[in-house]
């Protein structure tokens, strides 16, 4: 029987997905009571709070992370796990529509992110099932020409690991007839996100941070000193980062007008036998297609094909997961027809109008990253070097960021859903008409 959403909770009050059934043994932590003072304070236990809050704390800086429910209760621990460089948009469309001093800046910053984990998972010793390699797989020759440019655009930019796959050449790497070749990027990789979290927040604690968990902000209060109440306390501190992205909800009202929640939905199989593990990804690296609304997929540790794919706009789930992720597993590997799916989940996303980082300043204290469009293991990760480093004193490269100019969705808050999913409809179609 699927482990499915519908029963929300699971190993210490995680959905009910893969990684929170293989999750490392972690501690159930206390909830705020009282008042605390801190250097900062971290709004959310996920990759951009505990990456911001990591680089903080070392460098001596004393942190205070809230989190609403668990650590990685959020996108962090329930997204595909696959090490995906750069952003949502590429190069090419921040120069057109940003100038050439902000693609060169964002540029030199797209493959930091990945090196940052396997930095982390190397000095802390966090075990969280690393993989090597990623493909982007394209379903028509449209999308092989794309990848013809995108591996161009790359190395333009100084990364020179990618390897394009014309016709059959895929094939070594995809067990599957249904594209017409691949660009696999040999840095890239994949992993388990929410041990890497977990990992992340141990690293954090072992150099004196505190995490409250079940600890929602409730309100922020601005000043000299900025002050974050939650139903049980308030922590002050000279800084505060605001990093709760798709699970923040509405307790910023300036930081939801111009983002919205998206769902993404996952399954995973039973265990495969290695015979059938090695025809569908012989070299085990994680895929995605290059579709508008794309399928992604890999081998887990344990050698379940975990596959995700597809959008609800504004959040929320299928009336089956399962209904609906399993034919796409299937038009991509029909031998599994009868294989039997043993979990089913979803998590939310922030999305931007234009899918790139949502970075800056709610006033002089008080800093926000969010908003990374589906691209956000790496991304994040980017994201708490740059808050560190502005917290430090050096804003020049988190202002990098800054300085894109993030518009609302058109329709405001009521209509920004249907008029995206009319969008997403549009794009869907030219991808299945190949144009």
């Amino acid at each position: 029987m699927t482990q499915s959403e519908s029963a929300s909770n699971h190993r210490d009050g995680h959905t009910r997905s893969l990684y929170a059934a293989t999750m490392n043994p972690a501690p159930e932590r206390p909830a705020l009571v009282g008042h605390q003072s801190v250097d900062v304070c971290v709004v959310g236990a996920g990759f951009t709070g505990l990456s911001s809050a990591l680089h903080l704390a070392e460098q001596g800086f004393r942190v205070a992370v809230l989190e609403a429910q668990h650590v990685g209760f959020g996108a962090s621990g329930r997204n595909g796990g696959q090490i995906v460089n750069s952003y949502s948009r590429d190069m090419d469309m921040i120069e057109a529509r940003f100038g050439e001093a902000s693609a060169r800046a964002l540029g030199d910053m797209a493959f930091e992110g990945n090196r940052i984990i396997h930095e982390r998972i190397e000095q802390y010793a966090i075990q969280c099932d690393l993989k090597n390699g990623n493909l982007f797989a394209a379903c028509n020759d449209k999308q092989l020409d794309a990848l013809r440019h995108h591996k161009t655009l790359w190395e333009k930019y100084g990364h020179k690991t990618l390897e394009l796959l014309e016709g059959d050449a895929y094939r070594r790497e995809i067990g599957s007839a249904r594209y017409k070749g691949a660009l696999l990027d040999h840095s890239g990789g994949h992993l388990h996100p929410l041990n890497l979290v977990l990992g992340q927040a141990a690293a954090f604690e072992s150099l004196g941070g505190v995490i409250f968990e079940h600890s929602p902000m409730t309100r922020l209060e601005h000043g000299e000193r900025v002050k974050v109440h939650t139903a049980g306390g308030v922590i002050e501190a000279e800084r505060a980062v605001i990093a709760g992205n798709a699970y923040l909800g509405d307790v910023v009202p300036e930081l939801a007008d111009r983002s919205m929640p998206c769902g993404t939905q996952v399954i995973a199989t039973e265990v495969l036998d290695e015979a059938t593990a090695q025809r569908l990804l012989p070299t085990d690296r994680a895929v995605e297609d290059s579709n508008y609304l794309l399928d992604y997929y890999r081998l887990s540790g344990e050698r379940r094909l975990i596959y995700g794919g597809g959008v609800t706009y504004g959040g929320g789930d299928p009336e089956s997961i399962e209904g609906a992720i399993r034919p796409k597993l299937l038009k991509t590997f029909p031998e599994l027809e009868n294989v039997r799916i043993d979990y089913a989940w979803s998590g939310n996303f922030l999305l931007t109008l234009n899918r790139l980082p949502q970075f800056g300043r709610l006033n002089h204290n008080v800093y926000y990253a969010q908003g990374y469009s589906g691209h956000g293991v790496t991304a994040s990760h980017l994201a708490g070097r740059l808050v560190g480093e502005i917290i430090k004193g050096d804003s020049a490269r988190f202002d990098a960021f800054v300085n894109i100019r993030h518009l609302p969705f058109p329709g405001g808050r009521r209509f920004a859903v249907p008029f995206s999913a009319m969008g997403a409809w549009y794009y869907a179609l030219r991808d299945r008409l190949g144009v």
